[in-house]
């Protein structure tokens, strides 16, 4: 009886360790699933401005929620004020040589050229008649031929004087010509537009935040130098995030564009589920997976971006994300 125990249990031993080793062998060659990693990203918005000057103020902290049209920060910049002077100036001094081109001479002017040639007309009035008389005298033998052709004279200089005397009153009353008219538009115009250009840069003494959003970094503080176009201040729009993957060509079947998989993000604690928007291959520098030697072939890797279904805020950029793919 003894011995047929001891072979019974020596049996059952036998036959656990036999189960034991076929389920060890089975997990150890069975296919894993595979898991794949990827990360949360978020819309970005660099606050900057065109004008180069010192940070005046920072009106924001880290982590301030912000809204669209929001003042973030100002610059200082004396060398644009002046400017801004300068340009009004110019501007100023253009419009009022516009408006004396085409607004014509002086009235004192005008009066002056007419008198002139009041003056001109009378004279050529009275040496015409002069000269009427003479010649009546000169055919009737009383007067000369050198008195005639004197009195000639002095009513032909009479009229050029008098001619001349009305073009001057004419350029008087019509001013200055079109041409120089026009330029002097064409200045008032260029002068106009610099000013604007200035003013313009003036309003980008106040950088305001493109888009709703939270204050992720500042990276200049009040004092420092602001080059043109650095970004002073980040905003982050969590409410725009999205997942990005990067897997082998051999998984992409699973990602196809519009399909929708889960993945547990550890931050959370809990899985979320993606539907896929965009589907890319990566660049020649990205890392190449080399298969076996017997398929003959290497496997491209794929840029992948989904957006979660539900997003309440909670997301933030680097949140990892794990996706689980059965074999």
């Amino acid at each position: 009886m003894k011995k047929r125990f001891e072979i019974g249990f020596v049996i059952t031993i036998a036959a656990v360790l036999v189960v034991w080793l076929v389920i060890s062998f089975y997990k150890a060659y069975a296919p894993k699933p595979q898991q794949i990693q990827g990360q949360i990203q978020a819309r970005e918005y660099s606050v900057s401005s065109k004008l180069a000057g010192r940070v005046g103020s920072v009106l924001v902290k880290r982590g301030d929620k912000v809204k669209k049209g929001e003042l973030i920060f100002t610059i200082d910049s004396p060398e644009v004020l002046a400017k801004l002077t300068q340009a009004q100036a110019g501007y100023e001094a253009a419009k009022a040589m516009s408006e004396e081109a085409h607004k014509g001479a002086r009235v004192e002017t005008i009066t002056s050229a007419r008198d002139i040639y009041q003056s001109a007309k009378a004279m050529r009035e009275l040496s015409e008649n002069t000269y009427n008389r003479i010649e009546e005298l000169y055919k009737s033998g009383v007067a000369s031929l050198q008195r005639r052709d004197e009195a000639y004279t002095a009513f032909q200089n009479a009229k050029y004087s008098e001619n001349t005397a009305y073009q001057q009153y004419k350029i008087a009353l019509d001013g200055a010509t079109k041409e120089t008219k026009e330029a002097a538009k064409q200045k008032e115009i260029a002068a106009g537009g610099q000013l604007s250009e200035v003013q313009a840069y003036i309003k980008d003494m106040q950088a305001y935040a493109p888009n709703d959003g939270e204050v992720a970094n500042i990276l200049l503080h009040e004092g420092e130098l602001s080059p043109t176009g650095f970004p002073v201040v980040m905003i982050v729009d969590n409410n725009d995030a999205w997942l990005r993957l990067s897997v082998s060509e051999e998984y992409l079947e699973h990602f196809k564009e519009g399909s929708e998989f889960s993945a547990f993000l550890p931050a959370l604690g809990e899985e979320r589920r993606f539907r896929v928007r965009y589907v890319s291959v990566l660049g020649d520098f990205a890392t190449w997976r080399a298969t076996s030697g017997s398929k003959g072939y290497d496997l491209r890797s794929f840029e992948i971006e989904a957006l979660p279904l539900e997003n309440s805020g909670e997301y933030r950029i680097g949140m990892s994300a794990i996706i689980t793919i059965e074999k």
